[in-house]
């Protein structure tokens, strides 16, 4: 490895660290204002945002990146104004520092208090999605952390000129500038310098695909919260109402296909399945969709016409499982409701899954006993977000179990410590 890729980074990370420190004891005012200011630097300052973004999905063409990755990567001025937006709605979040968690006083008349305090410097490895950055960074500044970014390389341009707007908004306010920092070289080893920087960098927290997390989670010598890939399933059971769960399906599936909540496994009770299954076949495949299905889904793509035999093929056992990010979906028929909650409890990534029914036992069932970080009963699971959800932007979704599940927001980077108030109190 280069030293002069570990020094740029170590430099750049400590940096971020000594930021976090006049940060943390900014005011909420004084974060508010420089989260507002952010908004209006994306706004200001689009053109050449978009550019960059230009300049990188020319590059991203070129290389012959699929569809859904390119979806993922491009920037419009409705997608700057989603960005602004989620910043400015963090802005007018209450608070996430200095909330009184827990008051009481214990045996010996110490007044105990649990309160919220920002995590310090947060490390950021994400891939294609420039988006994030103005998310991280947002989400940073408003709960007290300094970030430190690294986008991934198909992007890097986007990310780099998004950090920099960002950057500038927050000197403008008279916190430190090296509060939004990111790695401009696309030199992988930088990231493994990152990953080790322990008592520098207090949390890492990856967003992209399999491969990047498991390398995050396998290398890295700092605290790691997952966001996790989404393998998301819809669930007809045999008491849905057919238009509704049709309307739920193309939803999840074709609204964006390039996220992690876009459902990529479609499954039906047996018991209704071919009587569903045909005009559903007929929507997906007038999409566009190319359908991974079993012997059950063939018979009812068979029934439903060439046009959607053309877009069937047999499905392999690697088909239940794959997060496909593009206009693909797997289709399987199911015994009943304990086969579904089975197939989704093994094949899932714990992120986003649905039920479509109009039982309500099936569905309390269902909720209860599918293990996601979110679980629906007759809507899409496209509303896995943060902005959805009413928190604000978001980092990502986590599927992991402890410290933070699903969209990972605001409060999410904030951890907490214990004020201790006594009058001479001694521990006998």
């Amino acid at each position: 490895m280069s030293r002069d890729i570990t020094t740029y980074v170590e430099d750049l990370a400590r940096e971020a660290k000594a930021a976090s420190v006049p940060l943390g004891r900014a005011s909420d005012g004084e974060r508010v204002a420089a989260v507002r200011a952010m908004a209006a630097a994306l706004r200001n300052r689009e053109p050449e945002i978009l550019a960059a973004n230009a300049e990188d999905m020319d590059a991203a063409r070129a290389a012959g990146t699929n569809a859904g990755l390119l979806d993922r990567l491009l920037l419009t001025p409705e997608r700057m104004e989603g960005m602004a937006a989620g910043l400015e709605a963090l802005a007018d979040l209450p608070d996430p520092v200095g909330r009184v968690l827990e008051r009481r006083t214990i045996d010996c008349g110490l007044d105990l208090t649990r309160v919220s305090v920002p995590l310090g410097l947060v490390a950021m490895v994400y891939e294609a999605r420039p988006n994030v950055t103005a998310d991280a960074a947002g989400i940073c500044i408003r709960t007290g952390n300094a970030c430190i970014l690294r986008g991934g390389s198909m992007a890097q341009r986007s990310c780099v000129a998004i950090a920099h707007v960002l950057a500038d908004a927050v000197a403008s306010c008279g916190l430190p500038r090296a509060a939004v920092s990111i790695i401009e070289t696309t030199d992988r080893a930088a990231t493994g310098v990152l990953m080790g920087l322990r008592g520098v960098v207090d949390v890492l927290i990856p967003r992209g695909g399999a491969g990047l997390i498991e390398r995050c989670v396998r290398e890295a010598a700092v605290p790691v919260i997952e966001t996790g890939t989404g393998n998301c399933h819809v669930y007809v059971h045999e008491s849905a109402d057919f238009a509704k769960a049709r309307a739920i399906v193309m939803n999840a599936k074709t609204q964006r296909v390039g996220v992690c909540n876009a459902c990529e496994s479609l499954l039906v009770d047996e018991a209704v399945a071919l009587a569903f299954l045909p005009e559903m076949l007929r929507e997906l495949a007038a999409a566009g969709v190319t359908i991974h299905g079993d012997a059950v889904a063939r018979a009812a793509a068979e029934a439903a016409g060439e046009e959607v035999l053309a877009r069937f093929v047999d499905a392999t056992p690697d088909d239940w499982g794959r997060e496909y990010l593009a206009l693909e979906i797997s289709v399987k028929a199911v015994a009943g409701l304990d086969e579904a909650i089975a197939h989704i409890n093994r094949y899932g990534t714990h992120h986003s899954e649905a039920i479509v029914a109009e039982d309500p036992e099936a569905c309390e069932r269902f909720l209860a006993e599918v293990d996601a970080a979110a679980v629906y009963a007759n809507a899409s699971t496209r509303f896995t977000d943060g902005g959805e959800f009413g928190l604000g932007a978001e980092i990502g979704i986590s599927t992991q179990k402890l410290h933070a599940r699903g969209p990972f927001a605001a409060e999410a980077l904030t951890t907490y410590k214990y004020v201790i108030r006594g009058t001479g109190q001694v521990r006998p």
